[in-house]
């Protein structure tokens, strides 16, 4: 029950965050803040069955994937 009342709440405010940092220049910070944010409203999309947030979000998850390796490697 949690889960669903407050993770889009949780994942906007990440999201929000990391879009800040990205316009602060702030990096790579950002791009965690703003992936973790993309995972929630992910897991909040299919927890609510929504199409539309899951293809939104969904397919966020393997641009963060190539950003984070970019750091990484």
């Amino acid at each position: 029950m949690f889960l669903k009342k407050y993770l889009k709440w949780i994942s906007t405010f990440l999201v929000l965050i990391g879009i800040l940092l990205t316009n602060l220049n702030i990096y790579p910070i950002n791009i965690y803040f703003h992936g973790l944010g993309v995972v929630g409203w992910t897991i909040s999309g299919f927890l609510l069955k929504d199409k539309a947030i899951l293809t939104n979000f969904g397919l966020q998850i393997p641009l963060f994937v190539i950003g984070i390796s970019k750091i990484v490697f």
